[in-house]
């Protein structure tokens, strides 16, 4: 995934706010959780010199996610209950996020235990950038399909926001 990452979880974010409302932590949570896992893109710029795939260090390894979130969300419900709600979209956005990215990019399911990549469609490298083989290939359209989705449920909140307002006035 290229570009769906954050639309998705402001996708969660708005599912998981309609579900339990009042929950103020729970959008910022969804959207952070939605990107997190891209941090590594720093070390893979900055520090790799893109010599490893990103997908191979551990904030791609969705063992890592369950792991963290095993000793986090128990944590933070003893420590912070009201912050409970967040702390679950936050994980279950960064697993959303290996979802997403097992479609057409190699992921590492069972790291540390196997180095098995795990990627539904592979997509061939046709053009001499990597991005466009990526935008021209179909599985893009389900990118853009999310993408879409997420700009609905903005733009549905932003009238009901102005519905809202105008009914107070």
């Amino acid at each position: 995934m290229l570009i769906a990452h954050l639309p998705a979880g402001f996708i969660l974010g708005t599912l998981a706010r309609d579900v339990r409302p009042g929950t103020r932590a729970v959008m910022p949570a969804a959207l952070l959780g939605s990107i997190t896992p891209d941090l590594d893109m720093f070390y893979f710029y900055l520090v790799d010199g893109q010599q490893t795939h990103h997908h191979s260090f551990i904030t791609h390894w969705p063992l890592f996610w369950v792991a963290l979130g095993c000793v986090v969300l128990p944590l933070v419900k003893w420590l912070r209950p009201r912050f409970a709600s967040a702390a679950a979209v936050f994980f279950f956005a960064a697993m959303i996020h290996m979802v997403l990215d097992s479609i057409a990019a190699p992921m590492l399911w069972l790291m540390p235990f196997s180095d098995v990549p795990v990627e539904l469609v592979i997509i061939p490298a046709r053009y001499s950038h990597w991005v466009l083989s990526f935008v021209l290939h179909w599985t893009f359209a389900l990118e853009i399909t999310i993408c879409a989705w997420a700009a609905f449920l903005a733009v549905k909140q932003i009238r009901q926001r102005k519905l809202a307002k105008a009914a107070c006035s």
